[in-house]
């Protein structure tokens, strides 16, 4: 439904979007996660056709987002960060406002207006000023706006920015309620939101795709590498361990007890070294009080994604300023 190759966007000497590839499936919620000023907003304008690529293509249900702009915009239900209204409105006047705009005939608006608010559940405060409402029905009411026309694709950025946790989780039941009517492109720097919502995650960075896929696929990559706590009597016991394939690392400390313990940080794709480790130190006649296995979680991989090409920019941008 949404698929880009090799999009970019400069302004000026600043490369906002660096050469990626998209490809959203039909019908799926996918998040789009990166911190502030990764690029996310950038992209999501250049797929609403609000900003022209610097280079690439993108294409929303096949249609080029350049060529056939207006064709792109009907398809796309587009919620910013600070979704836009008329504070002294009622809520059905609005919505009729922007049905309007939609081009949609007045024989159909009424129909759509009330469908949007029963999907919302904003009918309770239809003859509400916008103004009135607090910001979560407020958001309520730009979903509103942008189902209106029925689109076959929902853009959200930042949709629970603000919002208090009761009002964040009712705005989570309602894109889960959207779901699967709609292809559903949700922009978010909070990882828990995207992972209690999404079937999908693209994580950026610096303006380049960093990882994607699946919630299982993304926690099977991040626990790819773990590490391994290990407690023993034994002074030698790293010396024993250095032996098994697979370890890359071990460091050791003492207890406040004097016990040996022991971090052992595993190559990728060593798969679980405890039975090895537990063997070993038998062998060897280690006495052992603990051992486990400490797996990286989804966390620790958006982290790492976020902060290696981070650090990367910042160390190109120091060279730049020195040379």
């Amino acid at each position: 439904m949404i698929s880009a190759h090799r999009l970019t966007k400069k302004f000026g000497k600043t490369t906002a979007v660096d050469s990626i590839d998209l490809n959203i499936p039909k019908g799926q919620v996918v998040g789009f996660l990166g911190p502030n000023g990764a690029g996310k907003t950038t992209t999501i304008r250049m797929i609403c056709g609000f900003l022209r690529p610097t280079a690439g293509r993108v294409e929303v249900d096949g249609l080029d987002v350049v060529r056939e702009s207006i064709k792109v915009r009907s398809r796309i239900g587009y919620l910013p960060e600070s979704a836009a209204s008329y504070p002294e409105m009622r809520v059905g006047e609005y919505l009729k406002f922007r049905a309007g705009l939609y081009g949609l005939k007045r024989a159909k608006r009424r129909d759509a207006i009330a469908h949007a608010m029963t999907r919302c559940w904003i009918d309770d405060v239809k003859r509400k000023t916008i103004g009135q409402l607090s910001k979560g029905y407020r958001q309520r009411v730009g979903l509103a706006s942008a189902i209106l026309h029925s689109p076959e694709v929902l853009i959200l950025d930042e949709p629970t920015s603000g919002l208090d946790p009761s009002q964040i989780r009712e705005v989570r039941g309602l894109i889960r309620e959207l779901a699967g009517q709609h292809t559903i492109l949700l922009s978010s720097h909070i990882l828990p939101e995207v992972e209690l919502t999404c079937d999908r995650i693209i994580m950026i960075a610096a303006g380049k795709i960093q990882a994607a896929g699946t919630i299982e696929e993304l926690r099977t990559k991040a626990a790819g590498k773990s590490q391994y706590v290990v407690e023993t009597d034994s002074s030698q016991a790293s010396q024993y361990l250095n032996a098994i394939n697979g370890i890359a690392e071990i460091s050791v400390r003492l207890t406040d007890d004097g016990w040996h313990r022991l971090t052992l940080s595993a190559r990728d794709g060593a798969g679980d070294l405890r039975e090895a480790i537990s063997s070993k130190l038998s062998e060897e006649g280690c006495l052992v009080r603990e051992i486990h296995r400490e797996a990286p979680s989804l966390e620790h991989l958006f982290l790492r994604m976020i902060s290696e090409p981070q650090a990367v920019a910042t160390d190109g941008n120091k060279k730049r300023v020195h040379s």
